[in-house]
């Protein structure tokens, strides 16, 4: 069985959510406080032992790839000036072997993946999605390649959600509960109306996937929204091989949707060393300030 080393990160989105912001700037690299959110989805790669990352992006999409290359201008003026901290800030990153492709025509999260079928080969492989970021003490990636490893099978990350936001989302219909919270799966559903969702557990942006899934993108025909679905190619592979899906458990930010990407900031802002103490104070005196706020309503 092949070891799970190569993921696909899809990057090529408009990121309409974020406009104005967006029209000339990747929503991939916003930044939460210091760091773009797409370093996150890299870091969490490499944490779970993935050595080889392809990026899927599209036009407009060249500040990604400048945010992971050298800048030779930059350093040399860093170091000259002897700011070695940012100087080190520059040099710490994820040490990984990064690729890019380009998709040029935007039809959906399948058939951006397919643009992966030369550089993923034979082997198994993870779609990490962007605007998903994870918090645990073991890796989300980790944990499906810990479930690969057990099964030798292709399987997908999923988490419970309000009945009433199945149709964001792509949905599974659980069969039965194994150990360690991994489903068999029925059917993959995309978007499904809450009334005909056959449950709340929906996929969350994290894949692990067998090379068979190019075949079926390949002949994939336009589902939900007219685009390329990953979800009914998904469907349609565990007709022939299984397809499990694993609850996760930990801290989930939606940072495609503004709450969420504020959210994540004020998080990882309580965390980070430079700001951390200025942020607890900030939220404290925002808190006294919206409860003022309410008294004289």
């Amino acid at each position: 069985m092949s070891r799970v080393r190569k993921a696909v990160i899809p990057a090529a989105g408009m990121g309409t959510r974020f406009l104005p912001a967006t029209k000339a700037l990747a929503k991939e690299m916003l930044p939460i406080v210091d760091k773009p959110t797409i370093q996150f989805i890299v870091e969490e790669a490499v944490k779970s032992g993935i050595e080889d990352v392809l990026i899927i992006t599209a036009q407009n999409k060249r500040s990604i790839e400048d945010h992971f290359d050298a800048n030779i201008e930059l350093e040399n003026h860093l170091e000259a000036a002897g700011k070695t901290e940012l100087l080190k800030l520059l040099h710490d990153q994820p040490q990984v072997n990064l690729f890019f492709v380009r998709q040029s025509y935007p039809l959906g999260l399948g058939h951006a993946v397919l643009q992966a079928k030369a550089f993923v080969g034979d082997e198994p492989f993870v779609v990490m999605l962007g605007d998903d970021i994870a918090h645990s003490e073991e890796p989300l990636t980790k944990q499906l390649i810990d479930v690969y490893d057990q099964t030798g099978a292709s399987n997908l990350a999923v988490m419970e959600i309000p009945h009433d936001e199945t149709d964001k989302y792509g949905v599974i219909d659980p069969e039965a509960e194994l150990a360690d919270g991994i489903y068999n799966v029925r059917q993959f559903v995309e978007k499904p109306k809450p009334e005909d969702a056959p449950s709340n557990l929906a996929i969350i942006g994290r894949y692990l996937l067998t090379p068979q899934i190019f075949n079926i993108l390949e002949h994939q025909k336009a589902g939900a929204g007219g685009e390329i679905q990953l979800t009914d190619a998904i469907d349609e592979l565990n007709k022939t091989q299984r397809v499990f899906a694993k609850r996760y458990d930990g801290k989930r930010y939606d940072v495609g949707s503004k709450i969420g990407f504020m959210e994540m900031s004020m998080d990882y802002g309580l965390e980070h060393p430079e700001i951390k103490d200025e942020m607890e104070e900030m939220i404290i005196s925002l808190g006294k300030k919206l409860e003022a706020k309410r008294e004289q309503e």
